[in-house]
């Protein structure tokens, strides 16, 4: 089992950033990647980046140039930095975790909101 937490999300002015963090514990040494998610009242959830363990990173098409996602293995983090960011990055961004394999099992944390308005 893995237990992740988010931390990081709040009110920003359009064009601002924000960093959000994922920490995990657990079975750690299982993680093969992690990923960052987000979603809206209504809409399905989405896919916004993903780092595997051996650093291969991969980005929503929307989301390449203003967000990066990294890791840092000592701290068993992975952060999402979000920069000039727009009213519809607005959503509740979740922390995902797939342990052994791209098909192992997925573990979620509970979300953190981000708003971004004037």
């Amino acid at each position: 089992q893995v237990q992740l937490v988010e931390s990081g999300g709040g009110l920003v002015q359009p064009g601002g950033s924000l960093r959000l963090s994922c920490a995990a514990s657990g079975s750690i040494g299982s993680i093969y990647a992690m990923g960052w998610y987000r979603q809206n009242p209504g809409k399905q959830r989405e896919l916004v980046a993903s780092i595997t363990r051996g650093g291969t990173t991969n980005y929503a098409d929307s989301k390449k140039g203003r967000f990066t996602i990294s890791r840092d293995n000592a701290k068993n983090t992975v952060y999402l930095q979000m920069n000039r960011l727009k009213p519809e990055d607005t959503a509740v961004y979740y922390c995902k975790a797939i342990l052994n394999n791209n098909f192992g099992p997925e573990y979620w944390g509970q979300g953190t909101q981000v708003t971004v308005s004037s």
